[in-house]
């Protein structure tokens, strides 16, 4: 028998998906906040414009609505080789994201890659992060996320007697950990992970991003250090933070 000498030269390819189907309606924008505009430009596109200047990713996938007909409009920058779109969003941001999968597969990846998903909203992303959460994770038989350990105090609250919100206890904040994405993992784990969770819609409504999904699996998926300023744009006062911050970097 012959041993196999391992090639060198492979190297596993690292596609990044941009689930960007959802409505933003927390963030009271007046339509789908990805094409809100954040210091001169919608806000997809600064998050875009970040990936693009990610040597290590081979490509990167935009997974719009089907009914979707503003992205070009908002994103003309976003276009050659390495950048994709594909209108098969789903209702929920798990659905978008298999879906991506499968067209993924489709234009030729392999279980062996790797899957790098990152929020639409985060358009303060830097392709540094990005590439620390690579390296980072790129030996690892889990994959990981970027994550920041809990600083504040949590309560957690219930309906007081007129409907007021009230803190009814101190949360222990000890080894608690606030996600972000990039969240990267193989393909080939990944995308059975969200099936399995999609499966059960008891188990659905608790999968809330795609490390979720591997933990349901029993898997321990890698947390590396974020960075404070990478905030997912969510509530309508998120907009000015993300312009004055963006405005700094200018």
């Amino acid at each position: 028998m012959f041993a196999v000498t391992p090639d060198p030269t492979f190297r596993p390819r690292c596609f990044a998906i941009v689930p960007c189907a959802g409505v933003g309606e927390r963030a009271a924008a007046g339509g789908p906040k990805q094409y809100h505009p954040v210091a001169g430009q919608a806000l997809v596109a600064h998050t875009l414009s970040a990936l693009a200047r990610v040597a290590r990713l081979d490509a990167t996938l935009v997974v719009l609505s089907p009914s979707d007909e503003q992205f070009e409009r908002h994103a003309p920058d976003f276009r050659g080789e390495r950048a994709w779109v594909a209108r098969v969003g789903g209702a929920t941001r798990a659905d978008s994201v298999l879906n991506g999968m499968a067209e993924l597969v489709a234009r030729g990846a392999q279980p062996h890659d790797w899957v790098l998903v990152h929020d639409a909203a985060r358009c303060l992303i830097e392709p540094a992060w990005v590439d620390q959460l690579i390296t980072e994770c790129e030996d690892d038989e889990v994959g990981g996320l970027l994550a920041l350990p809990l600083a504040d105090t949590l309560k957690a609250g219930a309906p007081g007697p007129d409907g007021e919100v009230r803190a009814t206890t101190t949360v222990d904040r000890r080894g608690k950990w606030a996600a972000q994405t990039p969240q990267v993992f193989r393909l080939g784990l990944l995308q059975p992970a969200l099936r399995h969770a999609l499966a059960d819609p008891a188990s659905a409504a608790t999968i809330t991003d795609e490390a979720s999904a591997i933990e349901a699996l029993g898997h321990q998926p890698r947390l590396v250090v974020g960075n404070y300023e990478n905030i997912k744009v969510t509530w309508p006062g998120d907009f000015a933070l993300a312009e004055r911050l963006l405005r700094t970097r200018t």
